[in-house]
């Protein structure tokens, strides 16, 4: 059973917008788009830029830094199947706060300032 903390309120978070949430040494990035709650590892892989602070466009977000992007409901980048953010469940609990886990996969998201994981 997956286990779930508080990052933020749905006052914090509105339809359109995102925000960078750091939880136990790790960031995650919460978007609102257009009331579908989403959560990814909030650092991109190829040189650690902030995804909470990247243009969203449909389900897609792209890096501000260099312009890689991922799907927020998969994780996954259309160019490479090799890399790929990790995803977490969202639930809504008293209409005001929502929370993410670890991924669908059981990771947990990197911190800044560690590597990113090896491209299999």
């Amino acid at each position: 059973m997956p286990h779930f903390v508080k990052m933020a309120t749905l006052d914090e978070l509105p339809p359109g917008s995102a925000k960078e949430v750091e939880h136990e040494g790790r960031v995650y990035a919460l978007f609102n788009v257009g009331g579908t709650l989403s959560a990814i590892d909030g650092i991109c892989p190829h040189q650690g830029g902030p995804l909470a602070e990247g243009l969203v466009e449909g389900t897609m977000v792209t890096c501000p830094w260099h312009g890689w992007q991922f799907d927020l409901r998969t994780g996954a980048m259309p160019t490479s199947a090799r890399i790929k953010q990790s995803v977490y469940e969202v639930k809504v609990r008293v209409r005001t706060s929502w929370w993410p886990s670890r991924d669908l996969d059981g990771a947990r998201p990197r911190g800044r300032g560690h590597p990113p994981p090896e491209m299999k």
